[in-house]
Parts: structure tokens; sequence; C-alpha cells
């Protein structure tokens, strides 16, 4: 035989029983240790997949409760404006409230009012009229004499004026100083663009 021939050809051995060879018989401890090693295989594998599984779900809880919180959210905004327009509103009634008291407890500030308005004409204006309510025409008639350097005006009583304010009217003017007119004007500087 020659030496290819002779390689190519392999000896024959008597197989283990022992369990020393993978060829052998299997024994009670090789069965064991494939027992473990497919053990330890399924438990790696079933680790693997319960982790993967676990994260799922903790991402789809975490998307859950994110989407809440930013559903629980949104009332509190819409609250928040519904809570902001109820106390301006309340402050705007507190307002007109407190300013009619004050019409009614000091009467004498209608005066005030009327120098303040016929403050805003014209220098050369005539014919001055100033319509007040009865009630204030007959307090401001009463309470006031002409002072030299007034200009002079007529008091007209109007019942449609609310107490507490006045009109003024010349031939090329006219000023509203009415009460409610006073009292828009300053919720409106309070309020600005705000108000209804």
């Amino acid at each position: 035989m020659s030496d290819a021939a002779s390689s190519a050809v392999k000896r024959w051995e008597i197989p283990a029983i022992d369990g020393s060879s993978d060829n052998g018989y299997l024994t009670t401890a090789r069965l064991q240790e494939l027992q473990k090693q497919a053990w330890d295989e399924a438990f790696q594998a079933g680790h693997a997949e319960g982790l993967q599984s676990g994260q799922e779900e903790l991402q789809s809880r975490a998307a859950r409760f994110d989407q809440l919180l930013v559903a629980l959210t949104k009332p509190f905004d819409d609250l928040d404006d519904s809570v902001e327009k109820q106390l301006v509103e309340l402050a705007m009634t507190v307002v007109k409230q407190l300013f009619r008291r004050e019409l009614q407890v000091d009467e004498s500030h209608v005066i005030g009012v009327i120098r303040d308005a016929i403050k805003l004409l014209p220098v050369a204006s005539r014919n001055i009229q100033v319509h007040l309510h009865p009630d204030d025409a007959a307090l401001v008639t009463a309470a006031l004499s002409e002072v030299e350097g007034e200009r002079a005006w007529t008091i007209v009583e109007d019942p449609l004026i609310g107490k507490g304010g006045c009109t003024i009217t010349t031939e090329n003017a006219r000023i509203d100083a009415q009460a409610e007119s006073r009292l828009n004007a300053i919720i409106s500087a309070i309020a600005g663009d705000e108000r209804q």
C-alpha cells in the first residue's frame, strides 16, 4: 500500500462504554450533563425572551402613563383660563359696586367732575351747558356760585344723565363725563383688550 492510500484509511477503534467519548453509551453522568446543558440553554433563551417582553411592556406602560399625564394637564390649562376670566369679571363687578357706592356716599364729587370736564374744553368755547341729573343739578346749584375767572356755564337738568356724572356741550364740542363712561374707561384701562 502506498503512503497516500494508507493515510486515507482510518483505523477503527472500539467505542468507549464509560462515557469518555462522545460516541460512547450514555451514562447517568452524561445524561445529567446533557440535561443541565439543555436546561441552561432553555433558561438563557427564556430569560432573554422574558427581558425583551418585559421591556416592551414597560415601554407600553410608560407611553400610556405619559398620555395620561398630558391628558390630566389639559383640564388645568382650561381651568386656569376660566378662573382668570372669572376673576376679571369679579374684579369689574366689585369696582362697579364700589364706584356706585362712592357716588351715593359723597355726592359732592360731581363738582370736581364738572370742573375737570370743563378744563378739557377749548379756551374759546361759548354757550357751555352742563347736563346733570336733577338731584345733582340742585346740589351743584346750591354749592357753587360763579367764581371770578371761571367760565360761565349753564346747568341743564337732564333725567337721562346718571347721578354722579355730567355731559358738557358747546357749539363745537361735547364731553361725556357720565359715571358709566368714566367707569368703563377705568375698566378698559385695567383690563385692556380682555374686556368684552
